[in-house]
C-alpha cells in the first residue's frame, strides 16, 4: 500500500523499499494505480507498467509531472536507511524521490493549473522499452500540456533541455597472421592508434543557448579487437560516445563525428543517437515556473526524457530534489529537506493566486 498522505520523505523511503528494477515494476504500478485511483477527480489509466492520472477542471493552462518508476540493479542497498538528514537505497536519488514528491501533488485540492501526472516504466534501459514513450505512439493525447516537468534528479535546480546523444563504432581493418611472423600481417588493433590519438587531441565545443551552457564531449568508451593469443587481429573497433549540444540535429551530430575521423582508414557506423531539447525557457508556463523556484536554470548535462516532450513541442525542464551526481551508485542518497523544499516550490507554483 502507497499512503499518499505520508510526508515526502517517508513516502519515498515506501517507494525505495518497493524493488523495481527495470521490466520488474509492475508491483510499484500496482501501487501506483491503487493509491491514485482513490484521489477523488483524477481519471487514472494504466499502459503497461505505466500509469497515467489528470484532472479535468477547465483550467486554461495544464502542467504535466513526470517521473520513471524503475531503478537500475540493486547493490545491496534495499530496503532504504536514514542517517541523519540523508535517505540512502537504490533509486532514492534517481529518482523515487521525484516521484515522491509528484504523487503528493496529486492531492492538491485546487490548483491553478490542470494537472498530468505521469510515472513511467523502463527508463533505465534501452529506449524501445521505455513507457514514456510507447505513451507517446499509443496515447499522445495524454502528454498535451503547456509544460512538463521531469523530477529527475537535478538537486533542487532548474536544469533545461538535454544533450543529445550519439553512439559511434570505429572499425579499423588488418590481415591476420600468426603472431611469431607479424610481418605477414596487418595488425587492425595498431591500426585504431590515429583513431584513439584524434579522440585524445579533440576539444570539446561549448554552446551558450538561452544562459544555459551546454559542453560536448566525444570520448570512447569501448574498445573490442582480437582472434587469440598468438594470432594478429584483423578487426578492431571502437566504440565512440558523443554526447552534444541540443542545437545539433542527430545528422549534424553524425556529420560531425565522422569529420573528426576523416582521413583516416576506418570506417564510421552511428548505431545509436537520440535528439538533444532545447531549452525551452521562453514558454510562458515555463518562466513562471523558474521564477517560482527561485533558482537559475543550468543546462541539462546527459539525456533525458524531456528529449521526447521537446519533439513533441512541448516546453519541458528537469526538477527534482535528487542528486544527479549519486545516480546509480552503491551509496546512492537523498537530503531528505530537499524533498520538501522541492515539493513546497511545486506546490506554490501550481496554487499560486
Amino acid at each position: 500500500m502507497i499512503d499518499l498522505t505520508l510526508p515526502g520523505a517517508e513516502l519515498t523511503a515506501t517507494l525505495v523499499d518497493f524493488p523495481s528494477v527495470s521490466g520488474t515494476e509492475a508491483p510499484l504500478a500496482d501501487a501506483v494505480q491503487a493509491a491514485l485511483a482513490a484521489v477523488p477527480g483524477l481519471e487514472v489509466v494504466r499502459d503497461g507498467d505505466t500509469v497515467l492520472a489528470r484532472t479535468q477542471l477547465g483550467r486554461p493552462r495544464r502542467v504535466l509531472l513526470a517521473g520513471h518508476l524503475d531503478t537500475v540493479p540493486i547493490a545491496d542497498n534495499v530496503p532504504s536507511h536514514v542517517e541523519g538528514d540523508l535517505l540512502y537505497g537504490c533509486g532514492t536519488s534517481d529518482m523515487k524521490s521525484g516521484v515522491a514528491v509528484l504523487l503528493r501533488l496529486a492531492t492538491l485540492a485546487d490548483p491553478t493549473d490542470d494537472l498530468t501526472l505521469v510515472c513511467y516504466d523502463n527508463e533505465e534501459v534501452e529506449a524501445a522499452r521505455n513507457g514514456l514513450g510507447r505513451v507517446a505512439r499509443t496515447r499522445p493525447d495524454w502528454l498535451a500540456a503547456d509544460l512538463a516537468i521531469l523530477l529527475e534528479p537535478t538537486s533542487g535546480q532548474v536544469e533545461a533541455g538535454c544533450q543529445g546523444t550519439l553512439r559511434a563504432e570505429v572499425t579499423t581493418t588488418g590481415r591476420r597472421a600468426h603472431s611469431a611472423r607479424s610481418w605477414l600481417g596487418v595488425n587492425a588493433v595498431h591500426a585504431a592508434a590515429p583513431v584513439l590519438a584524434r579522440l585524445a587531441a579533440y576539444e570539446p565545443r561549448s554552446v551558450d543557448i538561452d544562459g544555459c551552457v551546454y559542453r560536448e564531449g566525444l570520448n570512447a568508451v569501448g574498445v573490442a579487437g582480437g582472434v587469440a593469443g598468438n594470432v594478429l587481429p584483423d578487426e578492431c573497433v571502437v566504440s565512440v560516445n558523443f554526447r552534444f549540444a541540443p542545437d545539433r540535429s542527430e545528422a549534424d551530430a553524425g556529420e560531425h563525428v565522422r569529420s573528426v575521423f576523416a582521413g583516416l582508414d576506418a570506417a564510421v557506423s552511428v548505431v545509436d543517437s537520440a535528439p538533444g531539447a532545447l531549452p525551452g525557457l521562453a514558454a510562458p508556463a515555463a518562466r513562471e515556473f523558474v521564477a517560482a523556484t527561485g533558482t537559475t536554470p543550468v543546462a541539462k548535462y546527459g539525456w533525458t526524457d524531456v528529449s521526447r516532450f521537446a519533439a513533441l513541442g512541448i516546453p519541458a525542464v528537469n526538477f527534482g530534489p535528487g542528486d544527479p551526481n549519486l545516480a546509480h551508485t552503491r551509496e546512492e542518497h537523498v537530503v531528505l529537506s530537499r524533498i520538501a523544499a522541492c515539493e513546497e516550490m511545486l506546490r506554490a507554483y501550481l496554487t499560486r493566486g
